[in-house]
């Protein structure tokens, strides 16, 4: 039997990750393609977007050629993919230089000008060194003679659709991440632009589930596939990781522990104007839905560090036993996971990583447990902080890296004392981007109908009330480590440039 099917392709920033899922919502196929990253200098972060495309054309290969999908149509794709990131094309739509990527901190000089003009926040988002146009205005004023051949601006996964189809286009989600969109209005605050000197060089603008063009016919050929086949345009990561999680009604939550962690909450449209404490504002790829987030820096990443540094020959599942069986607190023992400055809720790109508390009687476990701790501490952060404006946060879905891990689904539940629902498969992003295909060629009348047929949970974690509080102890001293080692840290920044 012949089965229809979508592909899901999901930009990250160690790998691009591409799905195959059927009409009915079975994964057929999954590859994934490894990416390098730049960082040639302290706070820089690079990739080059021709990587991304080989990456990608690799893994599209590679998929099409597994077993099992011989008999599947490919019916169409979507995309999803990091956000921030800076992608300038000249007036063939060739790549100016590498693209500076949604971790990249080397744009503070930036920042502090657009404070200087507009305070913290602009168009409901804070200014950090995260957002597109603090990256566009570094290369203004660092690297002119790129600027002026640039003849369009792009976001990451909208390169590699460009790549596809040759159209250029963003869509709302992503745009919402430039810190040049009004996610309210839904339009982009050309004005806004042409106060700090940015031109016309804007991405014409669609909702994430519409067509933004077909397969190139060469590409179509070599792959196999039919003629004219959709490409829609998809959505931020954070926002195909919601969707693919089946986060898309207004309170639905997640937290998800990538590279970088997020703790997001969904709202109708026009029930936000902006909050502070470092909140984000942007749309979903939902139609009429927004989405506030908090966002830890070096969530996964702190525990993929520590684990290179100290559990090289063991695995993840180890590292992970020992820190159960540490104990609530780590004997004493805090870590702040501020390896590349910190989002929510402080937006200082110059903090770094602690851990507070060492003795003699330390052992590794304590340390594992301790970063655990820490990198969900972050995200309680965000959390408490969108509970003490209203927001009623009971119920997670927990996705990535802390989603893998049973014991570490309790603790989320008991540091943010709210049920933590398991994933029966998680796929993430690259779900969220097969969902939005399948929605773009009519399979389902609605996203929250096709979300019925493709997600499902599996385990419920409870919060204990007696964990909570003795969390709440360490969480009180985890949040006072920030204002008492920032001033430590930056001078030892300083110090790392002479």
């Amino acid at each position: 039997m012949v089965n229809e099917a979508v592909i899901g392709i999901d930009l990250g920033t160690s790998a691009i990750k591409l799905l195959a899922v059927s009409r009915e919502g079975e994964v057929l196929g999954v590859q994934s393609e490894p990416l390098p990253l730049y960082q040639d200098y302290p706070g820089y972060s690079e990739q080059d977007p021709d990587e991304w495309n080989a990456a990608m054309q690799r893994g599209l290969k590679h998929l099409l050629r597994q077993p099992q999908m011989a008999e599947v149509v490919i019916k169409g794709a979507s995309f999803s993919g990091q956000m921030h990131g800076l992608v300038l094309v000249d007036e063939a739509g060739r790549p100016l230089r590498r693209a500076i990527l949604w971790n990249d901190t080397r744009t503070t000089p930036q920042c502090e000008l657009i404070k200087e003009k507009h305070g913290d926040q602009v168009l409901g988002n804070p200014v950090v060194e995260g957002f597109t146009l603090t990256k566009l205005l570094w290369v203004k004023e660092n690297e002119p003679e790129v600027w002026g051949k640039a003849a369009a601006f792009m976001l990451p996964k909208d390169y590699l659709r460009y790549c596809l189809t040759g159209e250029i286009f963003t869509e709302f989600s992503d745009a919402a991440a430039t810190m040049l969109w009004n996610p309210q209005a839904k339009a982009w605050d050309k004005e806004l632009g042409e106060e700090f000197g940015i031109p016309d060089i804007y991405p014409d603008v669609l909702q994430s589930h519409d067509e933004a063009g077909t397969f190139n016919a060469l590409l179509a050929a070599e792959l196999g596939l039919g003629t004219d086949v959709p490409v829609f345009a998809g959505g931020a990561d954070n926002a195909c990781g919601a969707l693919g999680s089946g986060v898309i009604n207004p309170n639905d939550s997640i937290c998800s522990i990538g590279t970088s962690g997020v703790l997001l909450i969904c709202e109708p449209v026009g029930g936000a104007e902006g909050y502070g404490h470092k909140i984000h504002l942007m749309n979903h790829a939902v139609p009429d839905v927004n989405y506030l987030m908090g966002v830890t820096l070096s969530a996964g990443y702190s525990l993929s560090w520590f684990k290179r540094e100290f559990y090289a020959d063991e695995s993840f599942e180890q590292l992970l036993d020992e820190a159960r069986e540490a104990g609530i607190g780590a004997h004493g023992l805090i870590f702040t996971p501020y390896l590349a400055g910190e989002r929510t809720p402080h937006g200082d790109a110059s903090i770094r990583g602690s851990f507070i508390g060492i003795s003699g009687s330390n052992t590794r476990g304590d340390f594992a447990r301790a970063v655990v701790e820490g990198i969900t501490y972050s995200l309680y952060d965000s959390l408490i902080y969108l509970r003490s404006v209203g927001k009623n946060v009971t119920k997670i879905v927990s996705t990535g890296g802390g989603a893998k891990s049973d014991f570490w689904l309790q603790l989320q539940a008991d540091v943010f004392n709210a049920e933590i629902y398991k994933l029966k498969h998680e796929e993430g992003p690259s779900m969220g981007a097969a969902m939005l295909a399948a929605y773009g060629l009519g399979w389902y009348p609605s996203l929250t109908d096709c979300a019925k047929q493709f997600i499902h949970y599996t385990t419920t974690f409870k919060p204990d009330l007696k964990r909570h509080k003795a969390y709440e102890d360490y969480f009180q001293i985890y949040q006072q480590v920030y204002n008492a080692t920032r001033r430590l840290t930056k001078n030892l920044l300083e110090l790392q440039k002479k």
